[in-house]
């Protein structure tokens, strides 16, 4: 009868001791989940700030080759670009 009980009480630690890891495990993964959400959200933010960043250099580059005098035709067609750009806009915001 001794052999069982111990038996038993060994079962019921090592269930103890299960439960308690994968409690941490559930713990630990919804962390992990949190911090997936986060970084999706800073990558998504970043990817905004480059597009931004992006147009910010076109129009620079125009503006610089317009101060430049030089290469008149390359700056007509990133203004055409940059008119056609701004009309689809127009038409996606018109719909």
């Amino acid at each position: 009868m001794d052999k069982v009980s111990i038996i038993v009480s060994g079962l019921e630690y090592k269930v103890k001791k299960i439960v308690d890891l994968q409690n941490q495990t559930l713990i630990e993964n919804q962390k992990l989940k949190q911090e997936i959400q986060n970084n999706k959200l800073i990558v998504e933010t970043q990817k905004v700030i480059i597009k931004d960043l992006e147009e910010k250099l076109k129009v620079l580059k125009v503006a610089k080759t317009l101060e430049s005098g030089k290469d008149t035709y390359q700056t007509k067609v990133k203004i055409n670009e940059l008119v056609r750009e701004i009309d689809k806009c127009i038409a996606l915001l018109n719909k």
